[in-house]
């Protein structure tokens, strides 16, 4: 059963306070080339801020398996177990940890909740090929067809020409033939070595200046993404694309299939879906954290998926260090 209005509204905003907290976290890490140090942080913030959400929650999708993450590891049980919604999380309290560690954009805190079983799991999947497109283009863009004709299809539902369209592509050494794909069709690149899930969510929000994201990015992050996504009416399509030699193996062991491209609503498969996302350094979607006059501004994402209604928060917090 949904919620009311007014507990979803409740919900997203006790949502935007785990993510700020992990992202002032990670603030005093940035460009200090401790990627771990930095994830810690954020990790242990937004652990934390999660035992105070009425909510009870079991992480699919966090920091990995409990032998290898103390915190946020799959299968944990965050918030409070009385709690009447059940739900799936995902987190990614850090969006691009090395990149907080060398200082570059878009490096997020992010959470996804959606109710319990509506969460695909991806196995041992680290990896997965994505294709995030605008409302207008829902059902209209086979993900298995050449680049050329996808972007020829999107610019005629867009109605634009496609010299006007711009891709968000991750600046990968794998993308290459993609990037120069693009080039070929007459289509704009643009390129950043880290964000796919904020490269996914203007693809999906009209008028954002990208029109699509296309590649292959963590699998964890196109989950979150899905959830952002199905929140906003818009279109992301995924398919396992293991990239390491182990990686591969054990997805052929479990019988994953790395030639299906899975629908919007396999990924989450509930409307009734919660999106956070904090910017930590600036990038295309959100400010980073910045501080100054003894307060610390942060912004935040906000998507809830019954009402679709999405919110940019900018808010004001006392510097935790006065």
């Amino acid at each position: 059963m949904a919620q009311s209005p007014q507990a979803q509204s409740d919900l997203v905003f006790a949502l935007r306070r785990v993510t700020e907290r992990a992202a002032c976290a990670a603030f005093d890490w940035i460009g200090r080339g401790k990627s771990n140090e930095g994830d810690k942080a954020a990790v242990d913030a937004m652990r934390a801020a999660l035992e105070d959400i009425d909510i009870d929650g079991t992480v699919v999708i966090g920091e990995g398996e409990k032998d290898e993450a103390p915190q946020l590891y799959n299968g944990e049980r965050v918030g409070r177990p009385d709690a009447a919604f059940k739900a799936d999380i995902a987190v990614d309290p850090v969006e691009g940890t090395s990149y907080l560690a060398k200082g570059l954009t878009n490096a997020l805190a992010v959470i996804a909740v959606a109710p319990a079983g509506s969460l695909m799991s991806p196995g041992p999947a680290f990896y997965m090929e994505k294709l995030a497109v605008p409302p207008k283009a829902k059902g209209k863009i086979d993900p298995a067809w050449p680049t050329k004709k996808r972007l020829e299809e999107l610019a005629k539902v867009l109605g634009k020409d496609i010299c006007d369209l711009t891709v968000f592509v991750l600046e990968k050494p794998r993308h290459r033939k993609l990037v120069e794909d693009i080039y070929d069709a007459g289509a704009r690149v643009a390129l950043y070595p880290a964000g796919d899930v904020a490269g996914a969510l203007l693809a999906a929000m009209p008028g954002s200046g990208i029109d699509a994201l296309m590649g292959t990015g963590g699998t964890p992050e196109g989950i979150m993404s899905a959830c952002a996504i199905r929140g906003l009416g818009g279109e992301f399509l995924g398919r396992l694309d293991p990239q390491l030699q182990t990686e591969k193996q054990a997805v052929e062991a479990a019988g994953l299939d790395t030639r299906r491209w899975c629908k919007l609503e396999e990924l989450a498969s509930s409307p009734d879906v919660f999106f956070c996302a904090t910017g930590i350094t600036t990038g295309l979607m959100l400010e980073g954290v910045e501080r100054s006059d003894g307060q610390t501004k942060v912004q935040t994402l906000m998507i809830t998926g019954q009402t679709r209604e999405r919110q940019i928060l900018t808010n004001y917090l006392p510097d935790p260090r006065t």
